[in-house]
């Protein structure tokens, strides 16, 4: 499907999305349990990939309209009768990695190509220095991959800063193994926010597990960490058998930034759903602020109020916040002055080089941008936003973030493959016509 974004502004009241992140280690904790319910979760592709796994380890899932009754496999996964397909989802692929080292017997992981390019190395090296056949069918340390368990648990190293889901996944397993799982960081921990989102699902499941040496900088909890500890035995089971889904903060992101450059004049675009949680990407807040966007936070009723404003040009790091990078980059486009988005090297590693792919096809919609490799610059004060056709790389967030500067690009501005927002934001084009932007889809 592709979809054209005629300028036009937007004004009213929605919700975010639930927050795939939690999501996804929710349904996974719920299957390590002896059976949880699990309330207002995200439907959609990549959440149903890990569903898909739980029930391949045994487990069972119920869905309702706004809840998933799950049956676990209360931490001794079966041997899949099939091969478990993650789809296009990688946080799929690495929990579930972890999970099937625990099952007495080989699993194989597979995805689709995107997936299958993508680094699950340095996860499979830690599970093999516990003790357990990890390896890619292709000996490239991406998918298809074989593991093959029990694990029993012990001390590993591994790199902090190219993904924080290899951390998640052996945190979550270790809970029930024998031994649990002590995790030495050779490098500097990266998205340290989503290790945080892992830590208080796992608290609220009631397993315990500790970052060592962590500062605690910005009131991120593993921030600055060496390491982790888990210890084994545990038991997942959320207080009264439910555990409640909180808004994305993610998909937020782009409801924000279309307040900030395309609100009507006189409106605002008011976001529901936003209480406070560990998600590192509620930065948009601030960035946002940073840039002088005229926006409120009402932390206690969960809403969020954002007006057109005339932004300025910022530095950001997004060490610990790699998914905020398009919209960002969008920001900066309508800012006056340069936007520096910084540390952002491991954001090359999502479902495509989201750092190569926003400096390209914002380029092709007339803005001036400076990549580096770890640098990505938005000269807004050089840039004038004009329709294009941009490519979605099969990328939801790079579909949405595109969507957005097509608000206010002069003209139509077509993204094309726009159907894969379904990975996180299914009805993302209906509530963007519904706040009264110009869209229009042609298959």
């Amino acid at each position: 499907m592709d979809v054209h974004i005629s300028t036009s502004t937007v004004q009213g009241t929605t919700r975010a999305p639930p927050s795939k992140s939690y999501t996804h280690r929710a349904i996974l904790a719920a299957g390590y349990s002896d059976g949880a319910t699990v309330h207002d979760p995200l439907d959609s592709a990549d959440p149903r990939a890990t569903m898909r796994a739980v029930e391949g380890f045994g487990g069972s899932v119920d869905r309702s309209d706004d809840a998933l009754e799950i049956t676990g496999f209360d931490g001794i996964p079966e041997v899949p009768d099939n091969v478990i397909d993650c789809a296009n989802s990688g946080t799929t692929m690495r929990l579930v990695t972890a999970a099937a080292a625990l099952a007495d017997g080989a699993t194989v992981l597979t995805g689709d190509d995107s997936l299958r390019s993508r680094p699950q190395g340095p996860l499979l090296e830690a599970l093999d220095a516990l003790g357990i056949r990890a390896e890619s069918t292709r000996g490239n340390g991406q998918a298809p991959l074989v593991i093959e368990g029990p694990l029993a648990g012990g001390e590993v190293d591994i790199p902090g800063d190219v993904s924080s889901q290899y951390i998640s996944a052996l945190l979550m397993a270790g809970a029930v193994t024998d031994d649990g799982v002590e995790l030495n960081l050779t490098t500097e921990l990266k998205s340290a926010p989503y290790v945080d989102i892992t830590l208080e699902v796992l608290e609220d499941f009631g397993v315990t597990a500790e970052p060592v040496g962590a500062t605690g900088a910005g009131g991120v909890r593993s921030a600055g960490a060496e390491g982790f500890i888990v210890d084994g035995g545990q038991q997942y089971s959320p207080a009264d058998g439910e555990y409640h889904v909180p808004g994305d903060f993610s998909s937020m992101s782009y409801l924000l930034a279309m307040g900030a450059i395309a609100a009507s004049d006189g409106e605002s675009v008011v976001v529901e759903g936003a209480q406070p949680s560990a998600q590192g990407d509620s930065a948009i807040v601030g960035v946002l602020e940073a840039m002088d966007a005229d926006i409120e936070w009402d932390r206690e009723a969960g809403a969020i109020t954002v007006s057109q404003s005339a932004l300025t040009g910022t530095t950001v790091d997004v060490g610990d916040t790699p998914d905020l990078l398009p919209t960002i980059a969008v920001l900066g486009a309508v800012a006056d002055g340069d936007t520096v988005i910084e540390n952002c090297e491991h954001v090359r590693y999502k479902e495509t080089d989201r750092v190569s792919a926003m400096a390209t096809e914002l380029e092709k919609m007339g803005v001036s941008v400076t990549e580096d490799h770890d640098v990505l610059t938005v000269h807004g004060g050089e840039s004038t936003l004009s329709g294009a056709t941009v490519e979605g790389y099969h990328d939801h967030r790079i579909i949405m973030s595109l969507a957005v500067a097509g608000l206010v690009a002069e003209g139509t501005t077509t993204v094309e493959g726009a159907d894969h927002v379904d990975i996180s934001f299914p009805s993302f084009f209906d509530v963007l016509a519904d706040l009264g932007g110009a869209v229009d889809r042609t298959e």
